[in-house]
């Protein structure tokens, strides 16, 4: 227990050296079961996806997985993608919270976490501040969205 709070404090009371932006991860690195859920989002049309390596500064997971949906349907269909993607590459979901409420989805795989949230609810958790001092995998540019993603240019 005297480590977790060693990391808490750390996390909550950065030294300054601790706030150097840290060098960005390749992604070409990753476990395929991480590198599965990003291409089971994009094939739903996941938002502004974004991969925290965790694995310096929590014991509980190696890496977080962050997507958005537009809409309440989209965050159930993005999840439901990674579920059975997942499940069917034969791994299995430990548990997945939030699906009737559709705001925030998370499906712990122990290695890593997907977090799939609707774009409001996104903004008011901001996992990305919250682990401002995890590091953030480069993703290659076939899982880059912008938020004009959903309109169709002529």
């Amino acid at each position: 227990m005297k480590q977790n709070s060693t990391v808490k404090e750390q996390s909550l009371n950065p030294q300054p050296s601790a706030r150097a932006t840290p060098q960005p991860a390749v992604a070409e690195q990753l476990d395929e079961r991480v590198l599965a859920a990003l291409h089971a989002a994009s094939e739903k049309k996941a938002l502004e996806p974004v991969l925290l390596d965790l694995r310096e500064i929590a014991s509980f997971t190696d890496y977080f997985v962050i997507v958005s949906g537009a809409n309440e349907r989209q965050v159930q269909a993005i999840s439901d993608e990674v579920y059975d993607s997942l499940k069917k590459a034969g791994h299995a979901a430990a548990r997945v919270e939030g699906y009737k409420t559709a705001e925030w989805i998370l499906l712990d795989y122990g290695d890593f976490v997907v977090h799939v949230f609707e774009q409001k609810a996104r903004k008011f958790y901001d996992l990305e501040r919250l682990w401002r001092e995890s590091k953030r995998v480069e993703l290659p540019a076939e899982f880059s969205t912008d938020s004009g993603s959903l309109r169709r240019e002529s």
